[in-house]
This record gives structure tokens, C-alpha cells and sequence, in this order.
């Protein structure tokens, strides 16, 4: 394709950038967004000494996409274009890659990883590119991947050091940021602009066209009622109450109403507490109580037999875990209930009377003889699994033709998929071999599927940017979106107010845009400063607390049975993203598992086997081969405690553990533990 017209509104949002201005353009999901970049791309390259081109994207399938429907066949003729994702072996050499290529897209991951990775081989500086496009930019903001390359820009652009690459970022919606005044959806809109150091452009004179071009879904809401009598979730709920008598909940401790997201962070705090205050007793108790909790949440969204799998699947594990009294009592209140708990669930006259909403919903789709493409979107992965096991049964679906897989978040544990797994799904939909993809929020961003003509929200509340981005997978003529909830509840109030929220976005959007050119920069600039302040006061405050602590000082402690089996002065750092254990005598703590296999492959070191502890069965990580030499036992620190000097914690990251981990060192690792070679 040599060359290729844009429509007026997109030529409209595009004037500005090929001025050669930092701009984010907002257009609705569908109407065009990556095709106005590659329109802006091309020119770019057109008209710039030494033009260089970097795409990035937040999901590894969108790196395919973007380059297989849009720059490779736009592009490819006149200019070298690569893509590369964490499945590439070039990401090992990105900055070689970087110097060979006109255009790179990729993971904004890899791009962050070269700008701070100092060997030539991989390192990228900012001034090396001259075009950022930055897709699904509403994610520049806190701790965020884009934010992190961004601040790298604002802290250049600050002190002045040039060349710094024009901006292009991409959105359907920049949200609100929680703000439900018009105010501080302003004050969001202009950090965002900020963060970026760009205005935002929209259509003005075509806006009718835009319409045109992107039709809005019909939107239903498929209200069912409560059912009248619940016992599975009755006797569930029997069950919590006695794990809360047992427990003796501390006096200033009161749990909120069983079965509620409130419940849920609830018992998440007491089971932090119970680690902090070495009572297990307690600890455990709430572990329990949050499966317990996971069961009546998908009881309600889903069949009890998903529910009383859940809680089974739990207590398999829990059975090589028992190692006292607490254990025992969980354990046997479970197993002297498991038969009354599976025949409630298998009670059809009882059954979440959502399911049959659902239902109605496909067939009114799928049995109209009109072929039909639909998403459903629901909140977590065993939730997608559950889905997918009903439709794969339900007799009436499978007539109506309706073949259906679900679609997940990459990663390497249990209900994950890999990331070739997502493109073959992907590519699965868009060839007919599929026709209902049951999502967690994975598919709401960038997944382009025109021809999708049903959308289907089940058992979510998310925020407006979640809900636009998932109405507008439904692109199709004559597409339905439809919430399936229960009268009165949650979802339904979110529903409304996402609506308000997506309305008042677009008024934050044109206050902005209405400031003076003067105005708006004197306004982004103040906000630069005072986010690049308070980033270095925060990294300053980081390096105090680590300051606090010597590594030694530090215990790490098994969460699940306080054993403590490492000091923090056996953590090693190694190339900046895995925490090994480089003690020796450390391999009397654990037992190796199953060997662990990941769909990526790695320049520096390959997986091993899971460890677990050799008192209570608890995975803690996993082994990994380094340089082929060295095998050392990877941690995830959200499986220990941490005994201070200050008293016991827990962490969720290790960048949050109160020492300094020092870097790892080959060659002092091999010296000090194959002591013979260097004799």
C-alpha cells in the first residue's frame, strides 16, 4: 500500500503533529487513532533528517497488531520496520535493533529496561528517537511503565538537554482519575497532559462524521432479581461464623458483611495483622476466611458448583500444609461439610438465576441465524475458566453454534495463558475458528475486532475508561452492550455513574483545550516541576528507609509458619528484576516441586523447579539457572514475613523491603562457593 488518505476529522486531529507538536489525539475506540499515527509517522519520516520512530504499546498482542494491520503494510515499501516484544530474541540487543531500524514497536517495558540499561548493546537514549507514539496513553500516570519513560523526558526537557523526541500519544479516554467534579476532572486531564508534555486534540468541525464512522452499541441493561432462597450461601456464610468464633477476633477489629468486596479487604488486613503480631491462630483463620469469601463472590455471579470447586481446590492444597491445631480445625470443618456443600450446589432449583440471564443474552444473539461475534467481559480469571466450562456444557449454547475460549493476562502461573496462547486465541477470533471470547479486562484495551457485534458485561465494576473501552468493542452495525446484574446492585450504579463520568470527561477535555496556548503551558510546566520534585523527595525517602536497616538485621520468615529461614544479607539482586537466595545452607528450608516453564525465553538464565518449604508446603519461587552455572532459589516476597529491628511486616514487592539488596556478583558467588577452582 504506497499511500492513503485519512478522514477530514482525522486529518483535523493530526494538523497540530505535523507541526511537529507534542500532542495526545482522543478519539473514540474505532474511529481511527493508530492510522492517524501512522499517517503522522510517515510524514515524519518523510520530512526528518535522521527520523527514527518508536511505537510503544502495554500489551504484548498489540505489538503484532499494530504492526501486522497498520505500519508494516503502510510503511514497509520505503522504510526498515521491526517489532519487538518480551517473546523476542532482540530485546537482548535493543539498541543495536534501535540504530538498525526506521520504525520500532514495541513493550514499553523493553524501551524503559534499554534507556536505563547502560551496555551498548541494549542501551537507548531518548535523544536517539525522534517520534514517541505512545499507545493507550491514559496509563502515563503513577507508577506506570509510560510514566517512568516520561519522567525520564520531563527531567530532560527541565534542564534544558536537547534533542528530545516529539510526543504522540494515543487515547479513547483520558478518564477522570476518580474526580466526579468538574474541577478536579480538569486537574486530571492537565496531569495527564503534563506527564506526557503534550495538548490534547479532538474533533471539532467533523465531529458528525466521527459519528457516522463510529456508531455507538445499543445498550440494555438485563436486569434479573434475587433469587429468593440461597442455601448454598447460606451454609457458607454458617461456616464463616464459626471460623469467626474460633478466630476471637481482636476487640477493635470488626468485619463487614460476608460476601463483599468490603469483607474481602477486610480479612486481607487481619491476615497481615496475624503475621505482624506472630499469632497464627489469626492468620490462618483469615487466609480461610478470604476463600471462603472468593466462594460467596462467585456464588453470586456464577454456578455454586464453580463456588464449592473453588473451596475444594483450596483445601487439596491445604492438606500437605496441615501443621497444628488451627490447620486441623480449618481443614476438618471443611471436610465435615463438604458433602452437604456439594449436594446444595448441585440443587438446580437454587442456581444463581444470573446464569440464566446470561444465557437469554447469547441465544438472543447467537440463535438469530445473523452470525454473530461477541465478548464477554468478566471480572477474573477463574472466573473466565468457570465461563468457559458452562458454555462448553450448556446444551442450548453449543446448538446455537457457539464456540468460545477464553482470553487472559500473560504470565506463568496457574490461569494464566502464555503470550503466544493469547495470539493464537486472538488470531482464533478474527479468523471465524472462534466467535465468543470470555475476557478479564485484557481484551477492553486495543483488541481490533470491527466485525464484533456483541458485548456482554457479567459481574463487573470498574471505572468510565474500563466501561468506553468496552463498549466500544462492539463495532458492528446494529451492536448490542448489555449488563447482565441483579436489580439494584452494584453494577447497575456503576453503570450510570460511569456514564456521568464519561460525560464529564468530555467537559474536563474542552476546559482544557479552551485555556490559552500561554495558559495551558504555564499550567503543564508548574506540574512538571512539582511531580519531578516530590518523584526525588519520594526516591530520597526510599533510600532512607532502606537506610534504616542493615540487610543483616533483617530475618525473612516463612508467612505461613513463622519459621524464619533467611537473613536479608543472603538476597542478591540480579540484573536489576530477580531476588535470589545465595546462601547455601538455605537448601535446608525448602523442597524442590515441579518444574516451571515459561513461554519466554531469557538471555542470562532459564527456570528450574518450584521451591515450597519443608515445614508447611508454602511456595516461596523458584529455582533459576544463571549463566548456565549458577542455580539459585528465586523468592517472591510476598510469601515471608520480615523480622525488623522495628518489629514483623509484610511486603507485596521487594522494591518495598526496608534494606539495601545489593547486586549479585558471578564471580563472587562461583569464589565463594566452588572454592576449589580458584586452588
Amino acid at each position: 500500500m504506497a499511500d492513503f488518505e485519512l478522514y477530514t476529522y482525522q486529518q483535523e486531529v493530526v494538523e497540530r503533529a505535523l507541526k511537529r507538536e507534542n500532542i495526545i489525539i482522543w478519539l473514540p475506540t474505532g474511529g481511527g487513532k493508530t492510522r492517524a499515527a501512522v499517517y503522522v509517522a510517515k510524514r515524519h519520516l518523510e520530512t526528518t533528517p535522521k527520523a527514527k520512530v518508536m511505537v510503544l504499546v502495554n500489551k504484548v498482542h498489540l505489538v503484532d497488531q499494530h504492526y501486522n494491520k497498520e505500519f508494516e503494510p503502510h510503511l514497509s515499501r520505503d522504510y526498515d520496520i521491526r517489532k519487538v516484544s518480551g517473546v523476542s530474541d532482540e530485546k537482548d540487543f535493543f539498541g543495536l535493533v534501535v540504530q538498525d531500524s526506521d520504525v520500532v514497536i514495541c513493550t514499553a517495558q523493553i524501551l524503559y529496561n534499554a534507556l536505563i540499561n547502560k551496555e551498548e548493546a541494549r542501551h537507548v537514549e531518548l535523544s536517539d528517537i525522534t517520534l514517541l507514539i505512545i499507545d493507550e496513553c491514559h496509563h502515563t500516570h503513577k507508577e506506570g511503565v509510560y510514566n517512568k519513560i516520561m519522567r525520564l523526558y520531563v527531567e530532560k526537557k527541565l534542564r534544558e538537554e536537547q534533542p528530545l523526541p516529539q510526543i504522540l500519544g494515543l487515547t479513547a479516554s483520558p478518564g477522570t482519575g476518580g474526580a466526579k467534579t468538574l474541577d478536579k476532572a480538569v486537574e486530571h486531564v492537565l496531569q495527564i497532559c503534563a506527564n506526557l508534555d503534550s495538548a490534547i486534540v479532538s474533533t471539532k468541525k467533523y465531529a458528525p462524521e466521527l459519528k457516522e464512522r463510529v456508531p455507538r452499541p445499543k445498550r440494555f441493561f438485563d436486569i434479573v432479581e434475587q433469587r429468593a432462597k440461597d442455601p448454598f450461601g447460606d451454609h457458607l456464610k454458617w461456616m464463616m461464623s464459626l471460623i469467626h468464633d474460633y478466630m476471637d477476633l481482636p476487640p477493635d477489629f470488626r468485619l463487614r458483611e460476608c460476601g463483599t468486596q468490603e469483607y474481602e479487604a477486610d480479612v486481607v488486613i487481619l491476615e497481615q495483622r496475624g503475621v505482624q503480631e506472630n499469632n497464627r491462630l489469626l492468620a490462618q483463620c483469615a487466609l480461610h476466611l478470604r476463600q471462603y469469601s472468593d466462594a460467596l463472590l462467585i456464588n453470586d455471579t456464577l454456578r455454586m458448583v464453580d463456588a464449592y470447586r473453588s473451596l475444594k481446590e483450596f483445601y487439596i492444597t491445604k492438606r500437605t500444609m496441615t501443621i497444628d491445631g488451627t490447620d486441623f480445625f480449618l481443614l476438618g470443618l471443611f471436610e465435615e461439610n463438604q458433602v452437604e456443600l456439594k449436594n446444595l450446589a448441585m440443587d438446580s432449583q437454587f442456581e444463581n438465576p444470573k446464569m440464566a440471564k446470561l444465557q437469554s443474552t447469547l441465544l438472543e444473539q447467537f440463535g438469530s441465524g445473523v452470525p454473530s461475534k461477541g465478548i464477554i467481559f468478566s471480572k477474573t480469571r477463574k472466573s473466565t475458566h468457570c465461563l468457559k466450562d458452562w458454555v462448553l456444557k450448556n446444551r442450548e449454547l453449543q446448538e446455537a453454534g457457539i464456540k468460545a475460549d477464553i482470553l487472559t493476562g500473560a504470565g506463568s502461573g496457574i490461569n494464566y495463558m502464555t503470550q503466544n496462547e493469547q495470539a493464537e486465541t486472538i488470531q482464533n477470533f478474527r479468523r471465524g475458528a472462534l466467535n465468543l471470547l470470555i475476557s478479564t479486562s485484557v481484551a477492553e484495551e486495543g483488541l481490533d475486532i470491527p466485525e464484533c457485534n456483541l458485548v456482554v458485561r457479567y459481574g463487573l465494576l470498574t471505572n468510565e475508561i474500563a466501561q468506553q473501552q468496552a463498549t466500544g468493542r462492539a463495532r458492528a452495525k446494529d451492536s448490542r452492550y448489555s449488563v447482565v446484574a441483579q436489580a439494584g446492585g452494584r453494577e447497575v450504579r456503576r453503570e450510570h455513574m460511569n456514564e456521568y463520568l464519561e460525560d464529564l470527561t468530555g467537559k474536563a477535555i474542552a476546559s482544557v483545550q479552551s485555556l490559552s496556548h500561554r495558559e495551558f503551558h504555564t499550567k503543564i510546566t508548574e506540574l512538571q516541576e512539582k511531580a519531578f520534585f516530590c518523584s526525588k523527595l519520594e526516591q530520597r525517602h526510599q533510600a532512607d528507609r532502606r537506610s534504616r536497616n542493615t540487610a543483616a538485621s533483617i530475618q525473612l520468615l516463612c508467612r505461613n509458619c513463622f519459621t524464619p529461614v533467611a537473613s536479608g544479607s543472603d538476597i542478591k539482586l540480579v540484573d536489576n528484576v530477580q531476588y535470589v537466595n545465595i546462601n547455601p545452607d538455605f537448601k535446608r528450608h525448602y523442597k524442590v516441586g515441579e518444574q516451571v516453564f515459561l513461554d519466554r525465553s531469557f538471555e542470562d538464565w532459564e527456570p528450574g523447579c518450584r521451591l515450597r518449604c519443608k515445614i508447611c508446603n508454602k511456595e516461596w519461587g523458584f529455582e533459576i539457572k544463571y549463566k548456565k552455572s549458577a542455580l539459585m532459589p528465586n523468592l517472591a516476597i510476598k510469601n515471608f514475613a520480615l523480622e525488623t529491628p522495628d518489629g514483623r511486616r509484610t511486603v507485596k514487592k521487594w522494591k518495598d523491603v526496608p534494606f539495601t539488596v545489593e547486586d549479585f556478583s558471578i564471580e563472587e558467588y562461583i569464589e565463594e562457593n566452588f572454592p576449589d577452582l580458584f586452588n
